[in-house]
């Protein structure tokens, strides 16, 4: 098992690399058998983002000693990836191959000479002899993805004309040339792994024949394994998303390994344990890497060691915490365990005195805060007025692509059965009940409750809210009317779209959505479906940005409409009357799902705190708005961990 790189935001910081040691250390006792660093530029045209996060200079390595003598305490092996992000770097130097622009990039690459590409090439060898004083146990050079080295493999990036450019033979010697010079600076004895695109999923990019001569030559240059990694960042296909299936691209890593002889890692939605065992028992791979999962679980091993695989907080590719986070300047973290890259700011001692803590809703909020006030030794009931514990993640779950929600859901269940926390569900609690109850501390994550429409013939039997669609107890007819723009909006639009009864994508039917190996063939819907928003502009503006194009791509492919700056004007036996621009339409429905925001459910959290009890308001019943799971799962943790 590998702990893949991934960008945790703390690269460009080494006067906090105390916490990233604590974060590695963390998965490395976990039972992880390797991990392998964010990535780190070789020089200062190849950084990521217009800050530090370069190895460079002798005056970086005490910093890194940090970060490899806390793994090494533990047991662990850790390797530094180098990363030289070329045209994909977002600042002012960046370089490439040919000054060809991304479409993830507003500037232009400046052109490398002969000399820089020589230069570079020094620079690589360079980050790896001083990761190796800083006491890493070898180093990964990062060959995958679209960033530099892929430019100079791929004809869409690389139009040289010299010896760096042009015949395969040519466009391959920058790579080979960079493990040749790495694996002569370190030697024999450390660990070099090459990150190579499996499948690039980009027009001009490498053809399968290609990519296995690749591995071939990357092998007879010195590399001790191969780490597989798909697509390019601007490719127009989803890799990581909850929309892929799981071990969607194995067939490609598969490819490379019958070509190889030294051991091919795979990686890409990979999130299970037995989906891990699969790929090693089949022979698709020698080594599994996987990323997010070690976000969600630092004890991910250990579990499956313990015969506790179903104990696993699952990574559900969310993308909210990690990618979103990196993309937006934020140090990344998990949803479903925001202890990831906080370790320090969550107390796990004993509390100086256990207490009496009554938790009210167990949404996820309610769940995580549950659990982490019994882990410092509190007595916890947690109330829920439904038939079972989730909240809005049992309504997420129902959405196509996120599926892995019912997962986290199952694991938490049993993790709060483990916990020996008092479960009550189907238990409307009162206020008179908590009292008497006489806890010492309440918590209320009591959620929201979905915002009804105010106008002309909102009463209609055609009105439903999205909990009733979600949950299966109101079937939608063919015309469909969504009334919001929001995250609830498209899941429902999506879910409508697809059809209720439409079992989980297969990895066939994702590659010819996406078109994957063959011509895209996007499906339509049965349903004409209708999406209706007050605010002006495009919609969609609050998905996630790593997962909000897959979304919209996917309805668009459904062929669902969408109309922004509608005034609502009211609900008529022919469908939904609205106006924009001063042009009344009426759009026909047989049903009208209201995604129109939600409201706290605080009352109950309200009149203890006037009577004078500890109360503690967390997820939607202390803001509505968004409805946000992110927030939520922080704060029950957070309440939960200082009870």
């Amino acid at each position: 098992m590998v702990m893949g790189s991934m960008h945790t935001g703390l690269e460009c910081h080494p006067e906090r690399f105390d916490e990233l040691a604590r974060f590695y250390a963390e998965r490395a006792s976990g039972g992880v058998g390797l991990i392998v660093t964010g990535g780190f530029a070789p020089s200062y045209e190849g950084r990521m983002k217009d800050e530090p996060g370069t190895l460079e200079t002798e005056d970086q390595v005490e910093a890194h000693r940090l970060i490899t003598d806390a793994v090494h305490a533990v047991g662990g092996r850790i390797i530094l990836q180098i990363l030289h992000a070329g045209r994909y770097g977002y600042h002012s130097a960046i370089v490439a191959p040919s000054p060809i622009k991304s479409p993830i990039n507003r500037d232009v690459p400046r052109e490398m000479s002969g000399d820089d590409i020589r230069t570079t090439i020094a620079a690589y060898a360079n980050t790896a002899r001083l990761a190796m004083e800083a006491g890493y146990d070898g180093v990964e050079v990062m060959g995958s993805e679209g960033y530099l080295i892929s430019q100079f493999l791929a004809e869409r990036t690389n139009v040289r004309t010299d010896e760096w450019g042009g015949a395969l033979g040519n466009r391959f010697r920058f790579p080979v040339s960079v493990v040749e010079a790495v694996r002569m600076m370190i030697g024999d004895a450390a660990i070099l792994s090459y990150r190579i695109s499996a499948l690039e999923l980009v027009e001009g990019g490498l053809c399968d024949d290609e990519t296995q001569a690749l591995a071939k030559a990357i092998e007879l240059a010195g590399a001790d394994c191969l780490s597989t990694g798909i697509g390019w960042h601007e490719a127009q296909v989803p890799t990581i998303a909850g929309a892929v299936p799981h071990l969607a691209f194995i067939d490609a890593t598969r490819r490379l390994k019958d070509v190889v002889s030294i051991p091919v890692t795979a990686s890409n939605r990979i999130n299970l344990p037995q989906d891990a065992a699969k790929v090693l028992a089949d022979g698709s791979a020698d080594l599994v890497s996987m990323a997010r999962p070690f976000l969600a679980d630092p004890d991910f091993v250990s579990k499956v060691e313990q015969g506790k695989e179903d104990r696993i907080n699952v990574c559900i590719a969310c993308n909210q915490a990690c990618l979103d986070h990196y993309f937006s300047g934020q140090v990344i973290s998990c949803l479903v365990n925001p202890r990831a890259m906080r370790e320090a700011a969550f107390d796990i001692e004993p509390a100086e005195r256990a207490k009496r803590v009554g938790v009210v809703g167990a949404g996820v909020a309610g769940i995580v805060a549950a659990l982490e006030a019994r882990q410092r030794g509190h007595e916890v009931t947690l109330f829920e007025a439904g038939p079972k514990v989730g909240g809005q993640f049992v309504l997420a779950a129902a959405v196509p692509g996120k599926e892995d929600y019912g997962l986290s859901l199952a694991s938490f269940e049993l993790q709060l059965a483990d916990a020996e926390v008092d479960v009550r569900t189907n238990c409307r609690v009162t206020y008179d009940a908590l009292v008497q109850d006489n806890f010492d501390d309440v918590v209320i994550s009591t959620g929201v409750v979905a915002r009804k429409l105010d106008m002309p013939g909102a009463d209609d039997p055609r009105v439903v809210d999205y909990a009733g669609i979600l949950t299966g107890k109101v079937r939608a007819g063919e015309r469909v009317v969504i009334v919001g723009g929001g995250g609830i909006g498209h899941d429902v639009a999506l879910f409508l779209a697809r059809g209720e009864d439409t079992p989980p994508e297969t990895i066939g039917e994702f590659k010819e959505q996406w078109g994957v190996g063959q011509a895209r063939e996007p499906r339509g819907s049965a349903r004409t479906i209708t999406m209706v928003k007050r605010s002006p502009g495009p919609f969609g503006k609050t998905l996630g940005k790593s997962t909000g194009w897959i979304l919209r791509q996917e309805l668009k492919d459904y062929g669902v409409r969408q109309i922004s700056s509608a005034n609502y004007l009211g609900i008529e036996s022919e469908g939904f009357r609205i106006g924009v621009d001063g042009v009344e339409e009426v759009l026909a429905a047989d049903t009208i799902v209201v995604c129109a925001g939600q409201i706290s459910m605080r009352e109950l959290a309200d009149r203890l705190a006037a009577a004078g009890h500890h109360v503690h308001v967390i997820g939607g019943a202390d803001k509505a708005g968004e409805l946000d799971a992110k927030r939520a799962i922080y704060e029950g943790a957070l309440v939960g961990s200082t009870l």
